[in-house]
């Protein structure tokens, strides 16, 4: 079959590949569109497999929410270079990933890959498709799907969609609710903390840290018992960094997030996502 440059023009309005690889891929396949089309697929695995061992620490995190904010999710795609990252293709597939994650709800990322792209391919194949027409390695890296309980969600993205935050909030969804919520997700992206309350720091981690302090009390010649006081002290101190309710408030440091919320309006849980 005549392979002419309108068939070449077909198969990359098809598949998004370059031309040279349109015109390569229907030389192989005899001028089949359809056996070209899996020539570059294939071909796009075999670019994953080679790249597999390439650092993808770019990329961006998106996320969605229902209109009625009872639903939210968050999600990040991983590629090799922030010049990748910011392109209309990228952009486009992490967006698309983000609302079959939204529409869906898939359990786990295996169950994601299995999932329709656009009606013509599932999501594994799309990846396999986008490697090879980028030519970078391409990862879906993680996503967490929030449904509020007695409340709503809220989400924030940051720095060029490097940092993503989404929040679920007990309480009534009003006007100055949602500000209140933004200003945590905020909050959240800035300070990074990990859990909200200190109830929820696991014994394992205190006595870790309190192992420390205690060793850097001993180091510095402290008694034993006045290494115990510095080491509950530093621990106080270790709170407030990492305990989103004791930390000080970004946009007044004369509060602490817990001064901002109250029975009627509450901070269930987070998820905060940072590349690299």
């Amino acid at each position: 079959m005549a392979i002419t440059s309108e068939t070449v023009k077909q198969l990359r309005e098809k598949t998004g590949a370059g031309m040279m690889d349109c015109k390569k891929a229907l030389e192989a396949t005899d001028g089949d569109m359809n056996a070209a089309v899996d020539y570059l697929r294939k071909k796009g695995a075999a670019i994953a497999e080679k790249r597999s061992d390439r650092a993808a620490n770019q990329g961006i995190v998106v996320s969605k929410l229902s209109d009625d904010a009872k639903k939210g999710i968050i999600i990040e795609v991983n590629c090799e270079t922030d010049f990748v990252a910011r392109g209309d293709d990228f952009v486009v597939f992490a967006n698309t990933i983000a609302d079959i994650i939204f529409k869906h709800t898939p359990a786990d990322l295996d169950t994601l890959k299995t999932i329709s792209y656009e009606g013509t391919k599932n999501v594994a194949d799309a990846l396999s498709d986008m490697m090879g027409k980028i030519g970078e390695r391409i990862e879906i890296k993680k996503f967490s799907i929030v449904t509020a309980v007695n409340g709503f969600v809220e989400s924030y993205i940051h720095m060029g969609s490097k940092i993503g935050v989404i929040v679920e909030m007990q309480g009534e969804f009003t006007p100055a609710n949602k500000t209140l919520a933004r200003d945590i997700a905020m909050q959240v992206a800035a300070m990074s903390p990990i859990v909200v309350s200190r109830e929820e720091v696991s014994k394992e981690l205190i006595d870790r840290e309190m192992e420390i302090y205690r060793q850097q009390a001993k180091n510095e010649g402290k008694p034993e018992a006045i290494a115990e006081k510095i080491s509950t002290g530093r621990l106080e101190k270790y709170y407030q960094e990492v305990v989103l309710l004791e930390q000080s408030f970004i946009k007044d440091a004369g509060k602490t997030v817990r001064d901002l919320v109250s029975p009627n309006i509450s901070i269930r849980q987070f998820k905060r996502y940072q590349l690299g």
